[in-house]
């Protein structure tokens, strides 16, 4: 056996003998690396004789591509190596029984709206549904906000690359009192046609449940949140008639007729009068406190003129609340966030 048989023989065990990659490549190192063994003779060709040189260089480079061939059939051992025990430490089971899927089920603020609906459809109120993305005229001008109004520096926030046929900027909707003005010149329309002269248009209830969009966030505000607003027009609809539908309203969803409502004096562009709605428990974790849970009013006189109305003959009220608020209350969440943030663990317990 000559010198070149003894290295690559050598080369051979070392790689053998090598149990991981990094060994492997320090192995290599001691043979091709650039002090290696086998460098070290290609560079000792140059002392030798042409003829000499020619014939020793053959056998070093054969030499180099046996113990190559060595070093990369290792390395294909040592990675099937490592695939074979990855594949055997996460091996599955395939006789263990699956996992079942839980039961699925309505978001607590979905449950929320759908009380809503409940209740004021006892009361005879349709529901509207609209778009989100409206106009500058159905979210602000109709409803007697116009342009650089300062009523609107907190709800004139979200818009986007669309126009209307006036060429103005569309927004999301800051709040689902469109779906009042959409819905009472449909209804006024729709019963023009088949009214006789002097007979009084039926009237408009309604409520209008939806998303709406605002720059805010905090433990009681998010960027999207739920409105729920509510429209009673007719030719003898008074502010009495506002109270006797919301007191009725709040104790039925809450199921207690332990609570106080209160009308705080406030303003609003589209109400004249408006006020505040506060409710006090008698009892409970909240008792004795005055909790502001809607804004309410009169319908203005442009705005019922919006609608395609005679305001000297007819006349309503308005309202709107946060079905995001009024599920807080009843199941005593303390933030807002956490019926956002997709929990499942927060989620399901209200199912």
């Amino acid at each position: 056996m000559n010198d070149l048989d003894a290295l690559v023989q050598t080369a051979q065990v070392d790689f053998a003998q090598a149990t991981t990659p990094a060994q492997l490549e320090d192995a290599k190192a001691r043979y091709t690396g650039k002090s290696g063994r086998l460098t070290e003779l290609l560079k000792g060709l140059s002392a030798l004789a042409v003829d000499e040189k020619k014939t020793r260089g053959a056998a070093i480079n054969e030499a180099k591509q046996r113990i190559e061939a060595a070093l990369n059939e290792r390395r294909r051992g040592l990675a099937e190596a490592e695939l074979q025990a990855q594949l055997k430490a996460e091996a599955l089971d395939v006789t263990l029984p699956g996992r079942r899927r839980g039961s699925a089920g309505l978001h607590p603020v979905s449950l929320t709206l759908e009380r809503i609906e409940q209740i004021f459809g006892s009361m005879g109120f349709d529901v509207a549904d609209g778009p989100e993305i409206e106009t500058d005229w159905y979210s602000f001008t109709a409803l007697n906000n116009p342009e650089n109004h300062p009523a609107r520096s907190m709800q004139d926030t979200f818009y986007v690359d669309m126009q209307d046929d006036a060429g103005r900027p569309l927004c999301l909707r800051p709040h689902t009192s469109p779906m009042q003005i959409r819905y009472a010149r449909q209804h006024a329309a729709r019963h023009a046609a088949t009214m006789a002269v002097g007979q009084p248009m039926p009237e408009i209830r309604v409520i209008a449940p939806g998303r709406t969009y605002r720059v805010d966030s905090d433990a009681t505000h998010s960027p999207m949140f739920h409105q729920c607003e509510g429209l009673w027009i007719g030719e003898n609809v008074s502010f009495k008639d506002l109270k006797v539908v919301f007191t009725d309203f709040f104790r039925t969803f809450f199921e207690t007729r332990d609570l106080e409502l209160r009308f705080r004096p406030s303003f609003f562009p589209f109400t004249e009068p408006s006020a505040e709605v506060d409710i006090a428990f008698a009892s409970g974790p909240l008792q004795g406190r005055w909790l502001e849970v809607a804004g309410s009013g009169q319908v203005h006189p442009n705005v019922v003129r919006n609608f395609g109305l005679d305001p000297e003959r007819y006349i309503g009220f308005a309202f709107g609340m946060g079905p995001d608020r009024l599920t807080m209350l009843r199941y005593g969440v303390n933030d807002l966030r956490l019926f956002f943030d997709g929990d499942l663990r927060f989620l399901s317990q209200f199912n």
